[in-house]
């Protein structure tokens, strides 16, 4: 049993040059939102600033135009692209192909809906994108049974990894590691130990806590990893030390708030946590 380590995470924890600009840090564009719930417009720009707040220099939401002006109004750090309707359908898939030239990672699938215009969304989007992607929520169900062509990460539960495999799933690192070989893709399988492999090698996360049951916990953990994608490291780095930092965020504010701690305090707990995990005083 290979256990993700603090060294590990550092590792991927990058110091930025004293002398860089803007958007050499990172930019990660986060698609997601539709009105079908109530909560998505919430969701998806807190996967969005889950982002900022792991040291990206720019995250991007593309979201159905209500959904964005909620975010923007949740969040005025966000920077949101407003398309018409009120939700994603095939027809935004073109916008978002060409968006994604000027960014280093995707972050799709937060609140995204399972409409049937929306499921063809995602496989357009997915399927004519080159840059890496992490895929979550809603996404994965809407890829099941896909191998990927590329770069991806793919964050589900136990019941949505069953979804897109679309089999009965042992929680096992031997079944994560033969699903991630046969869809070509790094799958981290959250739990109470996170199962994280690229189909060659196995890692497991045991930061977290019992907690992190609550709603957004998992859109923060796709943020996270976007982060870290665009920080230039490798996808089997980022999604051992996303669910690393996520679980250790989630660690920190148990001792501080108990059980009662939310989705946003994860977002406003990461830098903290990132500083002290860095030794920056």
């Amino acid at each position: 049993m290979i256990k993700v380590t603090k060294k590990m995470v550092l590792k991927a924890l990058k110091n930025r040059r004293p002398d860089s600009h803007k958007g050499e840090n990172g930019r990660v564009l986060v698609v997601g939102g539709s009105e079908e719930y109530a909560g998505a417009p919430l969701i998806a720009a807190l996967a969005a600033k889950a982002v900022l707040r792991t040291g990206t220099d720019q995250s991007v939401l593309f979201a159905p135009e209500k959904v964005a002006w909620s975010a923007n109004a949740y969040s005025p750090d966000l920077i949101t692209y407003k398309t018409k309707g009120k939700f994603l359908a095939k027809k935004h898939a073109q916008q978002v192909i060409k968006m994604a030239k000027n960014f280093d990672c995707i972050c799709i699938g937060n609140g995204i809906g399972l409409r049937k215009e929306t499921r063809e969304f995602v496989k357009k989007a997915v399927n004519s994108t080159s840059i890496p992607k992490i895929v979550d929520a809603d996404a994965i169900k809407a890829l099941a049974g896909h191998r990927f062509k590329n770069d991806t990460i793919i964050t589900p539960h136990l019941k949505e990894l069953e979804i897109f495999a679309q089999k009965r799933v042992q929680r096992t690192g031997e079944e994560v590691k033969k699903i991630a070989q046969k869809h070509n893709c790094i799958v981290l399988l959250k739990g109470k130990t996170d199962i994280i492999s690229d189909g060659q090698k196995t890692f497991y996360n045991t930061t977290g806590n019992a907690g992190m049951t609550v709603g957004g916990t998992g859109d923060c953990l796709a943020g996270i990893c976007a982060a870290l994608v665009s920080h230039k490291n490798s996808l089997l780095e980022s999604a051992c030390a996303g669910a690393y930092i996520n679980g250790l965020v989630g660690d920190r504010l148990l001792k501080k708030k108990g059980f009662g701690f939310t989705a946003t305090d994860i977002v406003e707990e990461i830098p903290y946590t990132v500083k002290s995990m860095k030794g920056m005083k």
